[in-house]
């Protein structure tokens, strides 16, 4: 069973409590550092992630539901990192287990808070806090939580969900799956309850440095580590044609735009080549906005499509790619779907198939390997009830399925038991908008041109890139009032920050 080394595996909580066991086998030293780097990193992230909405202010407010375990240390920790950074920074403290039932690592992290910033922590009073907060940390209980919840905790939770937050933080899991986080950051690893929660908003994977040895696992978490190699310094005497000739095949007058944001994003992609065949119509107007692609006008079908007729000026310079991208903006008229039809039984070179192209006949012609691009709505289509790993086996192909987290399984075909199943936790809500999925069939294609012979890798190379420079669109811009291409302007920072 081939698997990315740069994933880490999903843990169940008996897992992550084993795996804690033998790293730190009881010393507290050791506990102690990482519970450090993990209040560091969550508050950092939560400064990084606040940019999306104007930021933390340096007068900030800040709320802390601190429990007995060492998820409410990790809590306090990152309040101490947040109050550092924002310098009028305030926090008030939720204790509803009392300071005496603290671990004693929780403890020392409280006792760390209050000694630095004695002046700017509070302890709630037996009224509960009123007025605005800035940040909520929920850190009251941890992966090891059993139900059931409390009432009195319960109903400590719901008053917290009513109150007016702009950011809600979990701590490694939402606790009693009742509190309502924006983000959840899992420290150390990322559990399988997290993942199935619904309450937990975006979740955020905090790497600890708990993998130093690969752990194997059917389910697993991408890791920024797939990007590296696009940091590096190119070969000094490099020609375009080695890094890639891709083909792209879509566009309609009823999707005029689909096909081109896809080329946009091939050509930044590193990719040495793009030739992009498209209705004749649209031709000349694309060249003028990306000159850098060559452009193919190929006849209409009566619906504006492209007609099966143009199978010719395919056929006569499909020797030259490295991959393909058939689908972006195509259509449904029946000539252009058969065209797909006829181009995938006669190509060798790997082939993504994105949006129209996404049809099972189209699918099972394919004669080499295959990376679908469907949505949840596609890929009922493609698979009806089968489940993403079911699909993967019974057709071959690398599947890239996209949603809040992104999911990509690939294994042999008609082994089940072979599947491995990515997940990618970047992105969000800035790439529910049209065109963003064909933004990332321009990126995944021009990563396959360029290792036409590692389908996966270019997969999940093009997933992270894109959810990252979403990430980097919605700190700087924020979630509203921007637009899918400019995620183009920030695929050179989500390289930068990797």
């Amino acid at each position: 069973m081939f698997m990315l080394s740069e994933s880490h595996p999903v843990l169940s909580p008996d897992e992550a409590k084993k795996l804690e066991e033998t790293l730190f086998a009881g010393d507290e030293t050791k506990e102690w550092a990482a519970m450090q780097r993990a209040g560091g990193a969550i508050g950092r992230a939560v400064l990084r992630d606040g940019e999306a909405i104007g930021g933390i202010p340096t007068d900030g407010r800040l709320l802390v539901l601190v429990g007995k375990g060492h998820n409410g240390g990790d809590a306090l920790l990152a309040a101490e990192t947040i109050l550092d950074q924002r310098t009028l920074a305030t926090a008030e403290l939720i204790c509803p287990f009392g300071e005496r039932r603290l671990r004693p690592l929780t403890t020392r992290a409280l006792q760390a808070l209050r000694h630095r910033f004695r002046d700017r922590v509070t302890t709630a009073a037996d009224d509960f806090p009123a007025g605005v907060f800035d940040v909520c940390l929920d850190g009251l209980f941890g992966f090891q939580f059993r139900p059931p919840l409390e009432s009195r905790i319960q109903s400590l939770l719901e008053r917290v969900n009513g109150l007016p937050v702009r950011l809600r933080a979990a701590v490694d899991l939402p606790s009693g799956d009742v509190f309502r986080a924006d983000f959840t950051y899992a420290t150390g690893s990322v559990k399988s309850t997290v993942l199935a929660s619904v309450v937990a908003g975006r979740i955020r994977y905090l790497d600890l440095g708990f993998f130093v040895e690969p752990v194997k696992g059917p389910r697993r978490i991408l890791t920024p580590e797939l990007l590296a190699p696009l940091k590096l310094f190119r070969p000094s005497h490099s020609d375009k044609r080695a890094y890639g000739h891709l083909f792209v095949i879509g566009g309609s007058t009823r999707y005029p735009g689909a096909v081109l944001m896809s080329v946009l994003a091939a050509l930044r992609s590193g990719v040495g080549l793009v030739t992009a065949f498209v209705p004749e119509n649209l031709a000349p107007a694309f060249a003028a906005r990306a000159p850098e692609a060559m452009w193919v006008g190929c006849p209409l079908a009566p619906a504006g499509g492209l007609a099966l007729e143009g199978l010719h000026l395919v056929r006569e310079r499909m020797e030259r790619a490295t991959a393909w991208v058939i689908g972006p903006g195509l259509a449904r008229e029946p000539e252009t779907l058969a065209l797909a039809a006829a181009l995938v039984k006669l190509v060798p070179a790997p082939i993504l198939l994105d949006a129209d192209a996404l049809q099972p006949e189209i699918v099972r012609e394919a004669k080499g390997p295959i990376v679908v691009t469907p949505h949840a709505g596609e890929f009922t289509r493609l698979a009806g009830d089968a489940t993403l790993e079911a699909f993967a086996a019974a057709s071959g192909a690398t599947v890239v399925l996209k949603g809040p987290i992104t999911r990509i399984a690939a294994g042999p075909r008609g082994s089940i038991g072979d599947v491995i199943t990515y997940h990618s936790l970047w992105g969000g809500p800035v790439l529910s908008r049209g065109g963003s999925g064909d933004v990332l069939a321009g990126l995944i294609g021009g990563q396959l041109a360029q290792t036409p012979s590692e389908p996966l890798r270019a997969a999940t190379r093009g997933v992270i890139w894109h959810g990252r420079a979403a990430d980097a669109l919605a700190r700087a811009h924020g979630e509203v009032a921007v637009n899918v291409t400019q995620l183009l302007d920030f695929l050179r920072p989500a390289l930068s920050e990797a």
